[in-house]
């Protein structure tokens, strides 16, 4: 799990920097002189469900080879909106970020979140992801105050394995009801590149804040009851 984490966090980096180089205008740019270009066709039919009815589309993208200096680059799934410019043999100006194309004569190359191997795996297990890092920070909560009692201070609570599932259910049902949310977004072609933050974030948000109040209201009650209990010792 601790490297899936690390791996959806590594490329939640490598998208919000892209788009927010792209956007400040900070990508490196340098020139490279266009060695070929391949194209690629595919053809298929959108789903028409039981009944048929899907229609068939045919859809072209190229790989571009690209030498920078004495160094060779590959860019693939290239649009048919940048190959205008792209002829063998003539030098264009390209975008770099740590290394990697991202822009080639002004257009955007860059694949973002798109069905590989790797970010197939990170959708299909992202909700595992997020409850996981939902129960992570509901048993560091939780750690924190018991060890509060450890040291034997008088704001003491001791939380017990249902407190804890008590604040994890809500923010794990907040963190499904944000995916439902960006999968909208997405089919209308509005998902923010930094998606992975917003349901996580939300759900640890709600899970932390509801034990909060569970830990707040043990000590309320154990401060009610202290008095009570010294009461017969004083007299």
């Amino acid at each position: 799990m601790t490297v899936l984490v690390l791996t959806l966090a590594v490329r939640t980096y490598e998208e919000t920097a892209v788009a927010h180089a792209r956007s400040a205008g900070s990508l490196r740019t340098t020139w490279a002189t266009v060695v070929e270009t391949t194209s690629h066709t595919r053809f298929g039919h959108t789903g028409g469900g039981q009944d048929g009815g899907g229609k068939p589309y045919t859809s072209h993208s190229y790989t571009v080879e690209l030498r920078l200096g004495k160094e060779l680059k590959t860019v693939g799934e290239v649009g048919t909106d940048a190959m205008d410019e792209l002829i063998e043999g003539r030098q264009v100006e390209v975008g770099l970020w740590h290394g990697r194309i991202v822009e080639i004569a002004g257009h955007n190359v860059w694949p973002g979140w798109h069905v590989t191997a790797l970010d197939g795996t990170l959708y299909v297990l992202y909700p595992l992801i997020m409850g996981y890092l939902i129960a992570l920070a509901v048993s560091a909560r939780a750690a924190v105050a018991g060890r509060t009692a450890v040291a034997g201070r008088s704001n003491r609570v001791r939380l017990t394995r249902e407190d804890r599932f008590g604040a994890f259910w809500p923010g794990f049902l907040v963190g499904l009801a944000g995916i439902l949310v960006l999968l909208m977004c997405g089919a209308f072609g509005n998902g923010p590149v930094y998606w992975p933050v917003i349901p996580a974030g939300a759900g640890v948000i709600v899970a932390v804040v509801r034990l909060q109040r569970m830990i707040r209201r043990r000590r309320g009650a154990s401060l009610e009851e202290g008095p009570d209990r010294a009461s017969p010792a004083d007299a």
